[in-house]
């Protein structure tokens, strides 16, 4: 998977898109066959279809309505909707990454949802799809990164980064096309997303007052530094020149671990599949404990469903809404799909199906960070590029390189925001 499509925040609307949300129509003007029965357009994923097919029976009998569904890519169905809202085109419900939910409400895309289902949610969930106190979605998916290993390599999970580092010790795993390099453990450390929760498990932060200030950057300050620091000497001392390349690194990480030659690894949940496919005997659980004795804290992300704001059906759109949210279909939803539901009565029922990679996803997102949904993080990721990159190539001080990030992220915020 593409992480930065995965990760990057919608541009903004022009002021035309804008000024027509008010009076642009929805999707569902299409009226259903059966008497004054309402259309409710709903656009998924196409490895979703199924699921909506097996809980959309219920929903159109109690609400006389009809589902139409739409199959398409959730990031190409978010990127259209500026233009297909106004248009009519736009489908009344979809799935938004949370990443993406506080950008398209704030800019007018999104219409406010009720969480009809509030108690089921903890505070870590609701923050996900919440900005400035208003709610533009309701909680659906978490994820965040976890650590798979081969059980063919290892008798048990890595606890800590002490063991990681004795993997790099291990002869076995000596990478020999450079004299002196390891690969017994890996990790995609010069892409943001990865690296920072290695940062924050020393302390350091995105945005101050909890992901809401931009004016307040922690990527530069003692803890990320430390951060950076420790992750310079995996970079220059025990991986292969190859793994600064932010572009190439992820496709080498995969190989050597498919082929059986890294022990552990640094992933996301979307790898499993493909770990699966390969036959490889891996096992998944929580990042090890970082050196300093604090928890590796990544990022918590997910999806949400959201309600189009030009959609003619929003009340029966948000119906819809807290019926998938609901325990019945978000446990409907994990067996179907495996992902873990964010209904914390749906979490607790997946538990109890003592399947690894959603016993590590739910134990790390304890840890992990609510990613900052404010349309400044946008520019974080482009200022954040090469902020491991130039500590562990040796061209800037880890000091050096965190400061002129910071430096990138300030000017754009300043250029292309005021408040």
């Amino acid at each position: 998977m593409d992480l930065k499509k995965k990760l990057g925040v919608l541009g903004l609307a022009t002021g035309l898109v804008l000024s027509l949300a008010a009076c642009g129509g929805g999707a569902s003007d299409d009226k259903a066959s059966s008497g004054d029965a309402k259309t409710l357009t709903i656009s998924v994923d196409s490895g979703y279809k199924k699921y909506m097919d097996a809980i959309k029976g219920d929903f159109e009998k109690e609400n006389n309505a009809k589902i139409k569904i739409v199959e398409k890519d959730m990031f190409e169905q978010l990127e259209a909707l500026p233009l297909d809202g106004p248009a009519g085109t736009a489908p009344d419900v979809m799935m938004s990454a949370y990443d993406r939910i506080g950008g398209l409400g704030q800019q007018g895309h999104l219409a406010e949802v009720k969480l009809g289902n509030k108690d089921a949610y903890d505070e870590k969930d609701k923050k996900q799809v919440t900005i400035d106190g208003k709610v533009y979605g309701a909680p659906a998916v978490i994820e965040t990164l976890v650590l798979y290993y081969n059980k063919d390599l290892l008798d048990k999970a890595p606890e800590t980064f002490g063991d990681l580092e004795n993997l790099s010790k291990d002869a076995r795993f000596n990478f020999s096309s450079e004299k002196g390099k390891n690969i017994g453990f890996l990790a995609k450390w010069t892409d943001f997303y990865f690296s920072y929760g290695l940062l924050a498990g020393y302390g350091g932060y995105v945005f101050g007052d909890d992901g809401t200030n931009p004016k307040d950057i922690g990527l530069n300050n003692e803890g990320s530094v430390e951060g950076i620091t420790y992750a310079t000497k995996w970079f220059q001392d025990v991986w292969p020149k190859g793994m600064q390349d932010n572009k190439s690194a992820d496709d080498f990480i995969q190989d050597q671990f498919v082929k059986g030659k890294t022990a552990a690894i640094i992933g996301g949940p979307w790898s499993a599949a493909n770990y699966k496919e390969a036959k490889l005997n891996y096992g998944v659980a929580k990042i090890p404990t970082l050196p300093n004795g604090k928890e590796y804290s990544p990022f918590g992300g997910g999806k949400g469903w959201v309600i189009s704001n030009y959609s003619k059906e929003k009340e029966l759109a948000q119906k819809f809404v807290d019926y998938a949210t609901n325990e019945k279909n978000q446990t409907k939803f994990y067996d179907e799909t495996n992902e873990v539901p964010a209904n914390k009565a749906a979490r607790a029922a997946a538990l109890d199906k003592n399947d690894e990679l959603t016993n590590a996803v739910i134990g790390q997102y304890e840890n992990a960070q609510p990613m900052p949904n404010i349309p400044e993080m946008a520019e974080v990721w482009t200022g954040a590029e090469n902020l491991m990159f130039d500590a562990a190539s040796g061209k800037k001080t880890p000091q050096k390189s965190a400061d002129d990030a910071v430096k990138v992220i300030e000017d754009n915020i300043s250029q292309k925001y005021t408040k």
